[in-house]
């Protein structure tokens, strides 16, 4: 058996992640979550009654987050995943069927919304052709990585957004991107909260814009503007 550490980040997010861990067997994995001090308070009850689980504590950014998580991890591969996401039951196959192919530098899963609605499956269709046209997976597909390939190309780049991308493009120099067909089953709150067509058309407005030249600082802060616009008090999920 491959042995594979699960990064998780968090911030202000205490519900979605003990949904997450109490729904998925990580079972023979290590588990480590990476939180802020925001969340010392929020998530005191979960870490006493998850001790199996590595509890690390740093400053808040998704990059940074996931850099520290996979510093102290251990296992050969390393699966970044959201906090509002869920792994199928077989989930640990993928990651070894990726791990006898010398070619695979790194994989993700089917991406797949938690929702009914025909516009859910139209959001997953399009995924799927970038995945499959441009192999370009986001980290909401629970990235998985060689951790000594991970390691070697400096982790994620700390920058406030698109730091998947980043990394993906770097990977893809070094190895071929293993596709599986397992799903990650995303919650759709946040394209129910900022609507459908919105937040689909933002994030591609986003990505356009990154590919253009736009800096990631410069994209954080039109994402943050649009959101607060949107729906004043709330913390961007980032």
């Amino acid at each position: 058996m491959v042995p594979i550490s699960v990064v998780i980040p968090v911030f202000r997010d205490e519900a979605a992640l003990a949904r997450t861990i109490d729904s998925t067997d990580f079972n023979g994995c290590e588990l480590i979550v990476a939180s802020t001090p925001d969340d010392r308070g929020p998530l005191a009850l979960l870490r006493a009654r998850r001790p199996d689980i590595l509890w690390l504590e740093t400053r808040r950014g998704r990059g940074h987050q996931m850099n520290a998580g996979a510093d102290v991890a251990r296992g050969d591969w390393i699966v970044f995943l959201h906090a509002d996401t869920l792994l199928a039951p077989r989930w640990r196959d993928a990651v070894e069927a990726a791990d006898r192919d010398p070619c695979a530098a790194f994989g993700c899963f089917r991406f797949k919304l938690e929702s009914p609605l025909l516009v859910a499956r139209a959001i997953e269709a399009g995924v799927r052709a970038r995945v499959r046209l441009l192999a370009l997976p986001y980290g909401d597909q629970a990235l998985f990585i060689r951790r000594r390939l991970f390691q070697a190309l400096g982790g994620y780049a700390d920058i406030p957004l698109m730091e998947d991308v980043d990394l993906v493009r770097r990977l893809r120099s070094h190895g071929t991107l293993f596709r599986s067909r397992l799903p990650a089953l995303t919650s759709a709150r946040k394209w129910e909260q900022d609507g459908w067509i919105r937040r689909t058309a933002r994030n591609l407005m986003l990505l356009a814009r990154y590919f253009a030249g736009t800096s990631p600082e410069r994209l954080h802060h039109l994402y943050n503007n649009d959101h607060a616009h949107q729906t004043p008090g709330r913390h961007p999920q980032l």
